[in-house]
C-alpha cells in the first residue's frame, strides 16, 4: 500500500523577489531531517541545544505579519479541510500562526469560524516559554517536548505544525480517527525547518494520505488516514 498524495494546483502566486535562503548552512535543517527519519535521534541533549537556540533568539523574533509568510498556512486551511477539533499547534512559537488559527477555530474569539465543521478550540505548545509569552492571544499556551505532546492518545482533532519538527509517531498517537495534520513551510525549501510533502508523507506511513501545494513562497500537506476523508 503506497501513500496517495494528491497535489493541488497553486491559486496564491508568488509575489516579487524570492526571500532569503535561511536554510543554507543551518543547524535546524539537519535536526529537522534526521527527527523525521529517526525520532530516536531527538535526544535529552539535542532537545536542550534546540530550546537554548530558540530561548537565545526569541528577544528578536518577530510574527509573519507579511501576508506572503502567512499565506501557505491560510491556503492549507481554506483547502485542505474539514479539521475536527481540537486544534493544537505545535512548535507555536512567538504566534505567527495562533493568532490565524484562533480567529478561525476558536469560539472565544471575536472572529466566528469560517466553516461550521472545524468550531472547536485551540491550543498552542512550544519547547521554549519564552517564545509562547510573546503570543498576542487568549489561547491556552502550554511548553510542552512536541516528542511527547502529553495529550491522551486520539484526543485531538488537528495537529497544526508550522516550520517546525515532525514527530511522526507522536502525531500518529494523539490524532483521532477523523484528525488531520496541517504541515506547513512559510518559504518552502528556503526554510531551516523544512520537509517536503514526499518526505512527511514517508515519514507517517501508508496509512495517512495527503494533499498539498504551495503558497506564495511556501507550501504545505495536509495529512489524514484514508478511512477520515470525508
Amino acid at each position: 500500500m503506497t501513500v496517495a498524495v494528491v497535489h493541488l494546483p497553486v491559486v496564491v502566486p508568488e509575489v516579487g523577489d524570492p526571500p532569503e535562503d535561511a536554510s543554507i548552512g543551518h543547524p535546524m535543517r539537519a535536526i529537522t531531517e534526521a527527527v523525521a527519519a529517526d525520532p530516536s535521534s531527538w535526544t535529552p541533549e539535542v532537545a536542550t541545544r534546540v530550546a537554548e537556540l530558540f530561548d537565545e533568539i526569541a528577544d528578536d523574533w518577530t510574527l509573519f505579519h507579511a501576508t506572503d509568510r502567512i499565506a501557505p498556512l491560510i491556503d492549507a486551511l481554506d483547502r485542505g479541510g474539514p479539521f475536527p477539533s481540537p486544534v493544537v499547534e505545535v512548535g507555536a512559537g512567538a504566534g505567527a500562526g495562533t493568532k490565524v488559527l484562533a480567529d478561525r477555530f476558536d469560539p472565544t474569539s471575536h472572529s466566528a469560524p469560517s466553516d461550521p465543521r472545524s468550531s472547536g478550540f485551540v491550543v498552542a505548545t512550544d519547547l521554549v516559554p519564552s517564545m509562547l509569552v510573546r503570543i498576542e492571544s487568549s489561547v491556552p499556551c502550554v511548553a510542552v517536548d512536541a516528542h511527547d505532546l502529553s495529550f491522551a492518545d486520539g484526543s485531538i482533532g488537528t495537529l497544526v505544525c508550522m516550520n517546525t519538527l515532525l514527530f511522526a509517531d507522536e502525531v500518529r498517537r494523539v490524532l483521532s480517527g477523523s484528525g488531520a495534520l496541517v504541515w506547513v513551510n512559510t518559504v518552502g525549501e528556503r526554510t531551516p525547518i523544512h520537509l517536503s510533502a514526499g518526505a512527511v508523507a514517508a515519514a507517517l506511513g501508508a496509512d495517512f494520505d495527503m494533499v498539498t501545494s504551495r503558497a506564495a513562497w511556501g507550501t504545505w500537506a495536509v495529512a489524514r488516514r484514508p478511512a477520515a476523508q470525508p
